[in-house]
């Protein structure tokens, strides 16, 4: 869906000034690692997976989703989440899904796989010149707006991955996922730093192009 969450490419928004990495805390306040901590564990109860908890972000209205900290804006996702789950008024919540702390830290350490078998023979391969086609839904993609809609090219594939849109409905399957390669000055003009921009993306976002 077009919404606050995805401002890449757009002008007018100032100049981007990131606190250095070495100097940032991981959390600015308490309540910060809290929400954290209650992400992850309700998470753990297996009502929602990640693409889901990402939607309930970007479902937020702009004017709130642009005024809210980084969190704020986890916050209202996973309120919204336990709303819509109704995970307050069930009684078979298992509290043994939740990790302790030892297992929170192996968990953040190792992540979750996310390739799937390959049941359908990938459609490109390197070299071959592709669209991003225009996705206009209210649902959840991984397929930033500044990219729809631009020609690319295949720099390599990654394998079969767990699809976020239809991830985020809860329906969990693989598609094939490319490394594409955009020329800067497509995406951004003339003046554009970046000689070259490359996204990954599934390949229902792309069809192809005649040489």
């Amino acid at each position: 869906m077009n919404g606050a969450h995805d401002l890449g490419g757009k002008h007018s928004l100032g100049q981007i000034e990131p606190e250095a990495e070495t100097e940032e805390p991981i959390f600015h306040a308490e309540w910060e690692r809290r929400v954290f901590a209650l992400t992850l564990a309700t998470g753990m109860l297996g009502r929602w997976n990640i693409d889901e908890s990402r939607f309930a972000r970007e479902q937020q209205h702009p004017v709130d989703y642009l005024n809210n900290s980084y969190y704020e804006n986890w916050l209202a996702g996973l309120q919204r989440l336990v709303q819509e789950k109704r995970l307050l008024d069930d009684s078979t919540i298992d509290p043994s899904r939740i990790p302790d702390a030892a297992t929170a830290r192996k968990l953040l350490a190792s992540g979750g796989p996310t390739e799937l078998p390959e049941e359908a023979p990938a459609k490109f391969s390197a070299g071959d010149q592709v669209r991003v086609r225009k996705i206009q839904h209210r649902g959840h993609t991984r397929a930033p707006a500044y990219v729809q809609g631009a020609r690319g090219v295949i720099v390599d594939h990654y394998g079969a991955h767990v699809f976020a849109d239809d991830n985020a409905k809860g329906n969990r399957h693989g598609e094939h996922l490319y490394s594409v390669a955009f020329s800067g000055a497509d995406l951004f003009g003339a003046d554009a730093e970046a000689k070259e921009v490359r996204v990954d993306l599934w390949e229902p976002y792309l069809e192809h192009l005649a040489p």
